[in-house]
């Protein structure tokens, strides 16, 4: 009997077992880990039902022009099927390229940029110059800590009503600007103003959770590295340059990351607080409603379009702003 010799290895082909085939392995683990897949098959399930299939569906009418002279209805007894065509990519060309690209999204597009990056700021700078004061030992710091966690745990839309009565003509705000012989803005009305009372809004909403997430960041630093560094002649600001920032560098990256797709994606704020009535201020979560049940006919092939557009410039965002991450922790390694 013949035995053919591996060159590569010196064992002899005969002494070794053919590798089992994808299909093999995935009975193999699935046999030895099923428990583990009972598990997270619920979990799998949900996700399915209502992430996947939303979406799937959802860049389906991107492809088509439904709207709701031309879906599937009921009016009465009568069941009306749905007459709508597949058109392509038409929406998007429309949308990025068509006669009223810049009204429809450019110019919501630019203002949702702004928009997110003022409150991501204001967010991340109000958050970590609170932190840094909680984190020092105060008289009742207890006690501020509640109190500046309290919009946080206020649900959304009550926090947004009750500043759109603070700012209204007759609310508080303009009634102690008056007092002081003040201009009183008109903060629902004027275009500019809109933008600035959405903006002090989502600020008010958004810096307790920055706030929490730093504060845990900064009492998981060593303090033995403040002695070392004031040992060392290093003041308050180097102290902070050198010790703080770069302390908190993972818990800043996460909690900025967070904050710009939620803010970018912060329906809420604008909604209540404007309606229909700020078509400048609308973002471009917002101005995607409007078009999908806030007009009529109802354009609900765009107003999805706009929703894989918001998910596609998010998703190439977050892929940048990790790979500029990973390039800059790789430039501070060495």
């Amino acid at each position: 009997m013949t035995v053919a010799i591996d060159r590569a290895t010196g064992e002899r082909r005969g002494d070794r077992a053919p590798r089992p085939g994808p299909v093999s392995r995935l009975k193999h683990g699935y046999r030895k880990h099923w428990y583990a897949y009972a598990m997270i098959a619920p979990v799998a399930v949900v996700l399915g039902v209502l992430v996947l299939y939303p979406l799937a569906y959802g860049f389906y009418l991107t492809l088509t022009d439904a709207n709701s002279l031309n879906s599937a209805r009921t009016i009465g007894v009568n069941e009306i099927a749905a007459t709508y065509k597949f058109i392509g990519l038409d929406n998007y060309a429309d949308i990025l390229w068509g006669p009223t690209a810049y009204d429809r999204f450019w110019s919501h597009f630019v203002w949702t940029i702004v928009w997110t990056a003022a409150c991501v700021a204001l967010h991340y700078g109000i958050g970590l110059g609170l932190a840094l004061l909680l984190d020092q030992k105060l008289r009742g710091r207890t006690f501020y800590r509640l109190v500046l966690i309290l919009p946080w745990a206020v649900p959304t839309f009550v926090t947004v009503f009750g500043w759109r009565f603070m700012l209204a003509d007759s609310g508080i705000v303009n009634s102690a600007l008056d007092f002081l012989h003040l201009p009183a803005p008109a903060w629902l009305e004027d275009t500019f103003w809109q933008r600035t009372a959405a903006i002090m809004v989502n600020t008010w909403c958004g810096v307790p959770f920055m706030m929490v997430s730093l504060l845990g960041g900064l009492q998981s630093i060593d303090g033995a590295l403040y002695e070392a560094a004031e040992m060392d002649g290093a003041g308050a600001w180097q102290r902070f340059r050198h010790v703080t920032l770069p302390g908190l560098r993972s818990v800043s990256s996460t909690v900025v990351l967070l904050g710009v797709i939620w803010t970018f994606n912060q329906f809420a704020v604008i909604f209540l607080l404007f309606g229909n009535t700020a078509p400048e201020a609308q973002i471009l979560v917002t101005w995607a409603y409007q078009l999908g049940f806030g007009q009529q006919p109802r354009d609900f092939a765009q107003s999805a379009a706009y929703g894989i557009l918001l998910l596609a410039i998010l998703i190439v965002f977050t892929s940048f702003y990790r790979r500029w991450l990973n390039r800059y922790e790789q430039q501070l390694a060495f």
